[in-house]
């Protein structure tokens, strides 16, 4: 099936600058943001407390429900709405250290019984404690670096045939963190900065078509994780799986245009003429991506808007990645490439 016809010619390169300029305006938006508010809005996963989710046979005020919650204690609290309004669902979020009493769910159901009148059904309880939550975050970071370097030496072996030197870089790389992780380094800070020192160690070591693949999936987890700090919503283990998957699906994108760029490169000797080859190669694989990333779309809309409240955040971080995953395929991963193959 073919959406495109084969002969079109867009200047994709041509307009790389205006590109640059709006991710470098999306990241710098939302690195503001992540700062702003100190990291993303993790969710009790990764910083412990207890999320308790309940269900009223009528309407109640949820003025009334914190009243409740305030009257036993527990004011440290947030209430929201779950499903349908018609459903008179709520979960409540709590990191409280009165809430990992062995009898929190009686306890909440009689406070908030005192101020609606109604008893509630506890549906759900879920505790995590600190200590947990903290470990789990570390290993959520280590698992998004572990994943961009796995790649880049998949990515250096499948077009540059060099396993063996992008292999003990990476393998390299992951042993530091590893072992800066022991001393109780700030995970953030250190999984940044090894990022920083994987690009410029690919720049240097002329690994093209990894340092491509590399910034565009940098690119596209930041901005994922940047827009989910801006709209607050919760950031938890199911938006790690999330990340972890827009990352596989952008490296598939990219690496079908990087298959077309190899082909059409070959046997071109003119640095001249690499723009117009790439631009050719993106267009060729056009009608693909925009195939591919609308069948995607669909059925994550759908999830989206039918799925529920559970999955409603997993199915909103896949639409942005999917969006910027295509993006990125086009106007940063190609993009790099071109400028390490000129500098090359």
């Amino acid at each position: 099936m073919q959406l495109i016809k084969s002969d079109i010619n867009i200047d994709f390169l041509g307009k790389q600058k205006i590109a640059y300029a709006f991710s470098l305006i999306l990241i710098i938006v939302c690195i503001g943001s992540l700062i702003i508010h100190k990291g993303p809005n993790y969710g009790i996963d990764f910083v412990g407390g207890t999320l308790v989710q309940i269900k009223f046979s009528q309407k109640v005020a949820v003025s009334d429900i914190r009243n409740g919650l305030s009257g036993i204690g527990l004011k440290d609290t947030s209430v929201q709405g779950f499903g349908q309004i018609e459903d008179n669902e709520y979960l409540i979020r709590t990191s409280s250290s009165e809430a990992m009493a062995d009898n929190l769910s009686e306890i909440i159901a009689k406070g908030i019984e005192a101020t609606t009148g109604t008893l509630p059904e506890i549906r759900r309880v879920e505790m995590v404690g600190p200590q947990v939550g903290k470990d789990l975050k570390n290993k959520a970071l280590l698992a998004i670096f572990y994943s961009l370097l796995f790649i880049t030496i998949y990515i250096s072996g499948r077009f540059e045939l060099k396993w063996m030197l992008s292999g003990v870089t990476a393998g390299a790389l992951m042993a530091a963190v590893y072992f800066l992780s022991i001393f109780n380094v700030s995970m953030p800070f250190l999984i940044g900065a090894a990022l920083v020192v994987t690009l410029g160690v690919f720049w240097t070591l002329k690994l093209k078509y990894a340092m491509g693949a590399i910034v565009a999936l940098i690119h596209d987890v930041l901005i994922t994780v940047g827009i989910f700090s801006i709209l607050n919503l919760d950031f938890s283990l199911p938006i790690i799986a999330a990340l972890l998957t827009i990352i596989g699906y952008s490296l598939n994108d990219t690496i079908i245009v990087f298959d077309r760029i190899r082909e059409n490169v070959k046997g071109a000797e003119a640095k001249e003429a690499l723009p117009q080859l790439f631009n050719k190669s993106i267009n060729e694989t056009l009608s693909r991506t925009i195939l591919t990333s609308l069948t995607t779309l669909i059925v994550l809309l759908a999830l989206f808007f039918l799925g529920g409240e559970i999955i409603h955040n997993f199915a909103f971080a896949m639409i942005i990645g999917v969006v910027i995953g295509t993006y990125s395929s086009v106007f940063v991963a190609s993009p790099v490439v071109l400028a390490a193959h000129t500098k090359g």
